[in-house]
């Protein structure tokens, strides 16, 4: 059977005429990392969060998702980045309490 018979009738699944979705932009959360966790790694969150909606509507489509997924990735550092910081001060604390 043709190979080609499967890229051009099936085409992975995906539809030429269904819209693409507009990735989310994930603005609020760089925001609460920014202000609640850890803001060196927030502030690029929210750079790249205020990227996707100019992105989008310029026609952009990959620029926007690259922007998207790098709002996310500081989000989710930064989130981490300040928990892990909370812990430790909780443990030094706790050392610091003991220790008297």
């Amino acid at each position: 059977m043709d190979n080609n018979y499967y890229d051009n009738n099936y085409n992975n699944g995906y539809d030429n005429n269904t819209p693409m979705l507009k990735p989310d932009n994930y603005l609020v959360w760089s925001i609460l990392v920014t202000v609640m966790c850890c803001w060196p790694l927030g502030i690029p969150a929210i750079l790249n969060a205020t990227k996707v909606d100019k992105l989008w509507t310029a026609g952009d489509y990959n620029g926007a998702q690259e922007a998207s997924k790098k709002a996310k990735q500081f989000a989710i550092y930064g989130a981490i980045g300040g928990g892990i910081a909370v812990f430790l001060y909780f443990i030094l604390v706790v050392i610091g309490t003991l220790a008297d």
